[in-house]
């Protein structure tokens, strides 16, 4: 097993992994730009390393300074967290060209399953379900007008190489195809430097389910059942669950033997997901494929009892996947704490935090990096926190949640906890009526 191994990353996903580290007997390295000095994944490592000032680019994003903390400490194996380099298939391949283990997918596999299209060929080849669309790139105007034709309106451009609901446009009908096609090449350039699209038929009111895979080094990959994550705001997901309100047995059996056969497809090692769609009829089609620790995974968590980070680390230390019975136990929740004002269009809210009041309790579960006196930096994603809860039915676990969230006190700053007490009072949400589309409908009313 590994002595040391420095974490990529910052915030609760940081200390998250320092926790499964100590448990196992494992010295952390954190790395920290200039603006988290005082954070708390900095306090808790046994060592920690400042690799820059405050824009990613110049710290997490600095592959050559992640290299050298690594080599300075005498790390050997980087965990990349999620976002950041997590996917970047180039830091996969220099960790291993300087005998640093990466905890993740070859370089090869972040290839192929990072670029859409190659994603989407993988898994025609695979025999997995995709979503009617181009066979690959779509080079021109001409082009996507007879694909358009072809498989009909409503369709969406998507970039290549996109991902965090960037590089993509839905188009309802003919005439507004050539804007969209030109616009979504500019943004891909852009944002990915990478001006490839492809197109696929547009699923109206879907589900989007993820299933969680598990692969180790000798070829094995299980899956630990779903989460629902259609409940996003500009395709960026809010709350997420296990198992999916929509789910049965079958369509379980199905998605996951899906999933299992896009991962191995790749020679899939570690954690991820696969992604789908689900239309009303129940049929799924494949989205994409995330090489890395999700921020919801702790969902899964709560109801298998597998520790997904430590997971991680014994497939990279070249470990065998435990063969055990699979089982989901209960339902659990989990709402994403953002410091955004909801009632001012999710506006960001930096600052410092002057209280910080945690939730407890049974089955109630927060990863977090914040504390009282926490000044949130304005460089980095929002999100402050997530609370978890379990319990044995989802009517059980809306009620902890909700009850939760209300004990979840922030003052100093705005957060979206109001915003998640509204959700879990709404009819809709729990009945399971929803989808992607829903809360571009729901009508938030700040008290």
């Amino acid at each position: 097993m590994f002595n040391k191994i420095l974490i990529a990353n910052r915030g609760e996903i940081a200390l998250r992994i320092i926790r499964t580290c100590k448990e196992m007997g494992i010295n952390t390295v954190a790395v920290y730009s200039t603006a988290d000095e005082n954070s708390l994944h900095v306090k808790f490592a046994d060592e920690a390393v400042c690799i820059g000032p405050a824009p990613s680019k110049d710290s997490y994003l600095k592959i050559p300074n992640l290299l050298a903390a690594a080599e300075v400490t005498n790390a050997e194996a980087i965990h990349p967290g999620y976002g950041f380099l997590s996917e970047k298939a180039e830091f996969s391949r220099i960790c291993s060209e300087h005998d640093i283990k990466f905890i993740g997918p070859s370089a090869d596999s972040i290839a192929r399953m990072g670029n859409k299209t190659m994603a989407k060929e993988t898994m025609i080849d695979s025999g997995v379900p995709v979503v009617p669309g181009s066979d690959g790139v779509v080079e021109s105007y001409e082009e996507a007008r007879e694909i358009c034709d072809d498989i009909g309106y409503p369709v969406i451009v998507k970039a290549s190489s996109g991902g965090g609901g960037r590089g993509m446009r839905i188009v309802e009908e003919e005439e507004n195809l050539q804007k969209s096609f030109s616009m979504c090449k500019t943004e891909a350039e852009t944002a990915f430097d990478d001006p490839d699209v492809y197109i696929e038929k547009f699923v109206e009111d879907p589900h989007h389910v993820e299933i969680q895979v598990l692969g180790d080094q000798h070829g094995n990959v299980i899956h630990l059942g779903e989460r629902d994550c259609s409940l996003q705001r500009r395709h960026q997901k809010i709350l997420e669950e296990s198992p999916s309100p929509l789910m049965t047995p079958e369509l379980r059996e199905e998605m996951g033997q899906a999933a299992i056969d896009a991962a191995e497809s790749v020679d899939y090692e570690g954690a991820g997901t696969v992604e789908f769609l689900v239309d009303k009829d129940k049929n799924f089609y494949f989205m994409e494929m995330n090489t890395r620790i999700q921020v919801e995974h702790p969902v899964t968590e709560e109801i298998t009892d597998y520790d997904l980070v430590a997971e991680q680390i014994k497939v990279a230390d070249g470990q065998k996947l435990e063969e055990k019975e699979f089982k989901m136990r209960g339902h659990a929740i989990e709402c994403r704490i953002n410091a955004e004002d909801p009632a001012h269009n999710f506006r960001p809210s930096a600052g410092e935090i002057k209280v910080f009041n945690l939730p407890g309790g049974h089955s109630v579960r927060i990863d977090t990096h914040a504390y009282s006196g926490y000044r949130i930096p304005p460089h980095y994603d929002s999100m402050i926190g997530k609370l978890i809860v379990s319990a044995p039915t989802r009517e059980e676990a809306i009620k902890r949640m909700k009850r939760s969230l209300e004990e979840f006190i922030v003052e100093g700053v705005t957060t979206t906890i109001p915003y998640h007490i509204q959700l879990m009072e709404d009819e809709n949400f729990q009945n399971g009526t929803f989808n992607t589309k829903y809360l571009e409908k729901f009508n938030f009313n700040p008290e």
